[in-house]
């Protein structure tokens, strides 16, 4: 059996395109790293809809709240949000949001949102495997209607994955638990809106308000998402 010698950890955790012996990239785990320290949010797909929560972390009462978005419009149809890196975030999104447009005028029709997210990890794992670059620090969720409602994931390494409800951001493991033992099929859009939010507070041990909270849904029937009010937040709250 042939033995490696000791190595420190650091000696692999400087080049993006280094896998050390036992088979890791430290630059790709060190993204995921910041996505756990991102503030939560939780998507979940609904009978006739899909829904958005998310919890924005307002360190100080100078901040206004109304700059602090955490759900982004990507197209009529789709939105996402995000945990991580802010602006690492912000960049992903542009970029989305010009794969939709590229993809309406050449086709004629909305992006499909499982297409649309492809090409966002296509990205994301590009920036895994060049020296000279790093990985986006940031997760995001993307929801859509396309058809059917739709959910998905997509990680610093360009892993994308498709789910009924998820969570990212530092109360993932909570919020993913909830969502294990609470979640059905066939919900109503208010059942899951009220879901998503149990399941956000079982991870933020803070007092929600609808000044820290923002809350979207695209339905079958409008196919096209709506940003809540915060006074119709508080009526969920």
């Amino acid at each position: 059996m042939r033995m490696y010698p000791a190595v420190n950890p650091q000696a692999y955790d400087r080049a993006i395109t280094v896998f050390s012996p036992d088979g890791r990239l430290f630059q790709v785990e060190y993204a995921k790293e910041a996505v756990r320290r991102g503030a939560t949010a939780v998507g979940i797909i609904c009978k006739d809809a899909v829904v958005l929560v998310a919890y924005k972390n307002v360190t100080s009462p100078l901040l206004v709240y109304e700059s602090m978005k955490k759900i982004y419009r990507i197209d009529d149809h789709i939105a996402a949000t995000a945990s991580g890196l802010v602006a690492d975030a912000r960049r992903l999104i542009d970029i989305a949001r010009l794969e939709a447009q590229r993809h309406k005028l050449q086709y004629n029709e909305p992006i499909p949102v499982e297409q649309l997210s492809r090409h966002l990890c296509d990205l994301m794992q590009i920036y895994t495997q060049y020296g000279g670059i790093r990985p986006f620090g940031v997760s995001l969720l993307v929801a859509g209607v396309d058809g059917e409602p739709r959910l998905y994931e997509a990680e610093p390494s360009g892993a994308l994955t498709g789910y009924k409800a998820d969570a990212i951001g530092s109360g993932k493991k909570d919020s993913e638990a909830y969502f294990e033992k609470e979640y059905k099929d066939g919900l109503k859009v208010d059942e899951g809106i009220a879901l998503a939010l149990k399941a956000l507070k079982k991870s933020e041990n803070v007092k929600f308000k609808p000044e820290n909270v923002d809350i979207a849904i695209a339905t079958k029937a409008s196919k096209d998402f709506k940003v809540l009010e915060p006074e119709e937040v508080a009526k969920y709250l």
